[in-house]
């Protein structure tokens, strides 16, 4: 499924599709269908991590920035701290990913390996193996940093669809799902009445960043 934030910040559900595996394949036959329906544009594109997924988004769409989604970069890194740890080593990630710039969020990278690498070697050279997908969070202004933050929306709207189909047994066919789930789609929508908080800002900010592609009635 693919959740957008669209020019007048509201979200908008712009498919859903099943597909037998979660590969470039698909992603990129995905997408495709997306700009032939008429999507022009993607300013940022905020995954988790799936693979081929960016490599399909910038394929369709090649000015896209594509942003892996913090919060599960920090679930990802915590996989290897015991539970009574947690939370100052959570507290060490978020010095990093609340930098002010790449270059203080680099620094504080550094400084949580110091304090941190001998007990959990395996946490920093995560992050720096993802780093160019990490990097462009830190070039917004707190206010975009707020939406591309997380994939939270889409994770929120995909747990209320499992809830649906939860205990639901076999379905005969494909199109017996889809129609659950459309209807589950629907019911979710009815909640989304307004823009996302702080969208103007947001919005200029985007003009800034994105000029001429941002466009802006007349």
């Amino acid at each position: 499924m693919a959740l957008a934030i669209d020019i007048e910040g509201e979200k908008k559900v712009l498919g859903l599709w099943i597909a037998p595996t979660e590969g470039a394949v698909s992603w990129l036959a995905i997408f495709g269908e997306l700009k032939a329906r008429g999507m022009q544009d993607c300013f940022i594109a905020c995954v988790d991590g799936l693979k081929g997924l960016p490599e399909a988004i910038e394929t369709i769409f090649p000015h896209a920035r594509v942003q892996l989604c913090v919060v599960h970069q920090v679930r990802k890194s915590l996989r290897y701290v015991p539970w009574k740890e947690r939370k100052p080593v959570a507290s060490s990630l978020r010095a990093l990913y609340a930098a002010p710039s790449e270059e203080a969020a680099l620094a504080a990278l550094e400084a949580f390996e110091r304090q941190w690498s001998e007990k959990y070697p395996a946490i920093a050279p995560l992050w720096r193996k993802d780093w160019e997908r990490l990097a462009p969070f830190f070039d917004y202004a707190p206010v975009i940093r707020k939406v591309v933050y997380t994939t939270n929306a889409i994770e929120s709207l995909n747990y209320s669809l499992r809830k649906i189909v939860k205990g639901r047994g076999a379905f005969p066919n494909d199109d017996a799902v889809r129609k659950l789930l459309y209807l589950g789609l629907r019911e979710a929508s009815k909640k989304w009445k307004r823009p996302i908080r702080d969208w103007k800002a947001a919005l200029n900010q985007f003009v800034i960043l994105y000029g001429d592609r941002v466009p802006i009635e007349q």
